[in-house]
């Protein structure tokens, strides 16, 4: 209802009820009590209408507005508009505080809201996750009362926030968690909290291996340098000549080594070797490995054997395949005592095939047995330069049978040998030609 509404249309209808009755009681010579009887009868119908508002007003629960008259009618449908304009903006505001929870519930950082004092206003799921906060149950405690890291209540109380907080999660002390806090107002505070564990795990793994490599490269350079320094120009020791120039020679063959088993792990983390994927004959596998282990097996009192079902056949990378049975079947031979032995296996299983290296060597403790297939990690670092190895083999084998979607398996004895192995799952298209010859019941 669009009517217009002022003083003058109120005085038109005050006017069009008391002047007839006006003329009523100068007719009838008595226009006091009739007019009298008038201003009864009015207020008794102002104070209906207000009876039908303020029961609208405060008892009704629907929305539509009562039947009024006169001017009253007005007024509830003008009171109307307003309450569907509000309703209206409610929804709108709320509909906006629902996109913005949602979007906050979907950052992958956690986030708190503080009042000036520290008492929490809202947090997002995550912040529970990761502080171990319990929403809305938590609402208006103080989170240094939560968070009783006493790093982060000082950094709380200080109130200088430009520089972010790092301290272990208070539900995992494994977790390492990022604080930064930014004022948005002038009563409330933004706490952004963010996982960092594995930023820092992998910061420190790079440390560790540029430590690692250098000090790997720093051992063979300062002894080819003390053997040059030795060497003058045109007096060279016949005595010594032939250890210089046989160290010199080993020195560089392990910086060489060093350097091709780096470049190999960064092409095998960046998957550049592994588009190349094929069928590919276990004997012609064995061949070549048989060969390079002959040539480390000379001159030592090692017996080594195969076990190699005829006819089978893997599904992968040829060159990166061969490189992981070769790194694990020259760690047999390197580390394996004299007089010993050592098996080396390739046979079908139901799933794929295993291909398995036994030695009779003195066993690895169990407490390194996790950590074999880190970068640089040894069980004995005086036995492992003596056998020439860089540290980097399993780590190798580990990414190479990654991507082969196979995992290295490790079993260890201590006085009776070890046995590493991995099994290679038939590729997909077998599974399927396999499961058409089964029976049918």
């Amino acid at each position: 209802m669009n009517v217009a509404f002022s003083a003058l249309n109120i005085i038109q209808r005050a006017l069009r009820w008391y002047i007839p009755l006006a003329i009523i009681g100068l007719i009838s010579g008595y226009m006091l009590e009739v007019l009298f009887a008038a201003s009864i009868v009015h207020i008794l119908y102002l104070y209906r209408q207000q009876a039908l508002l303020m029961r609208w007003l405060y008892k009704d629960k629907r929305l539509t507005p009562p039947v009024g008259s006169g001017s009253w009618e007005l007024v509830f449908h003008g009171i109307y508009n307003l309450m569907k304009r509000r309703l209206q903006r409610e929804r709108e505001l709320a509909q906006l505080l629902k996109y913005f929870k949602l979007g906050a519930q979907a950052l992958p950082d956690a986030l708190v809201v503080l009042r000036s004092d520290g008492a929490i206003l809202w947090c997002n799921q995550l912040a529970s996750e990761l502080l171990g906060l319990k929403w809305p149950s938590d609402s208006g405690q103080r989170l240094v009362n939560l968070v009783r890291d006493p790093k982060f209540v000082t950094y709380i109380d200080r109130r200088n926030y430009a520089k972010p907080l790092e301290i272990p999660s208070p539900v995992n002390p494994n977790l390492t968690l990022e604080f930064r806090i930014e004022p948005y107002s002038e009563q409330q505070f933004l706490v952004v909290v963010r996982d960092v564990s594995e930023v820092r795990r992998l910061e420190n793994m790079r440390t560790q291996f540029v430590s690692n490599v250098s000090h790997e490269l720093r051992t063979p350079l300062t002894v080819m340098r003390g053997y040059l320094e030795m060497l003058e120009p045109n007096s060279v020791n016949p005595a010594i000549w032939p250890r210089a120039h046989r160290t010199l020679t080993e020195q560089s063959k392990r910086m060489e080594s060093l350097v091709n088993q780096l470049l190999t792990l960064a092409r095998i983390e960046s998957g550049s070797q592994f588009a190349n994927h094929e069928l590919i004959p276990v004997s012609e596998l064995l061949s070549l490995l048989s060969d390079q282990c002959d040539s480390l097996i000379c001159e030592r009192e090692l017996k080594l054997s195969y076990d190699v079902d005829e006819g089978l056949e893997v599904f992968g990378n040829r060159e990166q395949l061969l490189s992981a049975i070769l790194n694990l079947s020259s760690n047999a031979i390197k580390y394996c005592e004299t007089p010993g032995e050592i098996l080396i296996s390739w046979s079908q299983t139901d799933t794929g095939s295993e291909f398995l290296v036994r030695d009779s060597g003195p066993g690895i403790e169990p407490v390194h047995l996790g950590r074999l297939t880190e970068r640089f990690y040894r069980v004995d670092d005086a036995r492992t330069r003596d056998a020439g190895g860089t540290g980097l083999g399993l780590s190798i084998v580990k990414h190479i049978l990654a991507e082969h979607n196979s995992v290295l398996e490790i079993e260890s004895t201590v006085g009776f040998g070890s046995c590493f192995s991995f099994e290679l799952k038939k590729p997909v298209a077998e599974y399927k030609e396999s499961s058409t010859d089964l029976p049918i019941r």
